[in-house]
């Protein structure tokens, strides 16, 4: 008799969700990592055109990210910025940004939670390559920006 197990998945995007998204990675990185969210903040310039809906995060974004050079891009370097489309949701007390890149061949998710009013702080996962997995921290400085950032590099959101 064969035996089937459901998976139960977190994230609200029915992809694999993010394992151990506040593991001691993520704790330790949080502890150090910061974001003022000011005007001097290389996200602070208006880089996306997606209309902001009434609803503060959840909706469509633009986002980007360097820091890494993505091997299937040709040409790609670690400072180019890799832009694309973002989806935010908000379930159970987590926030989930699914993003993509290099014209929507690539996909990446991250499982955060909010702390302290405005920051979050969670993993990402590479949907495409699930074997690159960094810690996330995140600053929502309006409801057209979250500035982001990874040990690597950046991964901010605007709309």
């Amino acid at each position: 008799m064969q035996e089937t197990m459901a998976r139960i998945i977190r994230n609200p995007f029915g992809t694999i969700d993010v394992p151990e998204p506040t593991d001691h990675g993520v704790t330790e990185y949080a502890a150090t990592a910061t974001l003022a969210g000011g005007a001097a903040d290389g996200n602070a310039a208006h880089w996306a055109s997606i209309p902001a809906p009434s609803d503060p995060l959840e909706g469509a974004w633009a986002s980007r990210w360097n820091g890494g050079a993505d091997p299937t891009i040709a040409g790609d370097t670690l400072e180019a910025w890799k832009q694309g489309r973002a989806e935010v949701r908000v379930m159970a007390g987590r926030i989930y940004l699914r993003f993509d890149w290099d014209e929507g061949r690539r996909h990446g998710l991250i499982d955060a939670a909010r702390e302290d009013g405005n920051r979050l702080v969670g993993k990402y996962i590479n949907l495409t390559n699930p074997a690159i997995m960094r810690p996330w921290i995140g600053l929502v400085v309006d409801a057209a920006r979250i500035d982001g950032c990874f040990p690597n590099g950046r991964l901010d959101f605007r709309r």
